[in-house]
């Protein structure tokens, strides 16, 4: 019986932080009501209060439960990067995932709306950054690291190869969105365009003389 009941809290704490994440997402934290998550989420205000203290602390669990999205990043990097026979296919091939992953609705409205909180919830955008895109360029400063090893690369500095390859591929797209509010602007076509730029301009800055 207590199984059962830890199962039934399970599945509304994970019913509520969902139905947090859409209203957070849609309407921003102030305007955003704990009326409403329960609405949603299919439960009473009183079992959202039962979970989360506050709507502070509600907007803290949506926000950290994101950065897992960045499991699937990191598997990105080390699957197309490690033990790669050919760097400028597999180079290629991250840099299009990559930037096809970052620019998903879903995540320019996340980005947005932990920018939006960073004045009031500093804390909170330090850890996620950590967490979550702090934890991607790690992965991949590593992966430079291993293909530099390998003499595929040239690299005495892999963290800062790693914000090299990044900076260039999504400055103008990500900067775009974040500014305009136009999260379709950027069509397939333009993304693997910036990908296959980058891919290229990082090989000739970074792969060895022959």
């Amino acid at each position: 019986m207590q199984v059962d009941e830890e199962g039934r809290s399970a599945r509304k704490h994970r019913q509520i932080v969902e139905a947090a994440t859409a209203t957070f997402l849609a309407k921003g934290f102030d305007n955003a009501s704990m009326d409403e998550i329960a609405s949603l989420a299919a439960v009473s205000k009183q079992t959202v209060y039962r979970h989360f203290a506050d709507k502070e602390a509600l907007f803290a669990a949506v926000v950290l439960s994101t950065t897992e999205d960045v499991n699937h990043i990191v598997s990105l990097i080390t699957g197309a990067l490690n033990g790669t026979l050919d760097l400028e296919r597999d180079l290629g091939r991250l840099a299009d995932s990559f930037i096809t992953a970052l620019m998903q609705p879903r995540v320019l409205h996340l980005r947005r709306m932990i920018i939006a909180s960073a004045d009031r919830f500093p804390e909170l955008g330090t850890t996620w950054y950590a967490q979550g895109f702090e934890r991607a360029l790690a992965a991949m400063a590593d992966a430079f690291q291993q293909l530099s090893e390998r003499g595929l690369l040239e690299i005495s500095d892999p963290v800062m190869a790693a914000n090299h390859f990044v900076g260039m591929l999504l400055w103008i797209p990500i900067n775009r969105a974040m500014f305009t509010g136009d999260d379709d602007g950027a069509g397939e076509a333009e993304l693997a365009r910036h990908a296959s730029a980058t891919t290229a301009a990082f090989l000739a800055a970074y792969r060895p003389a022959r």
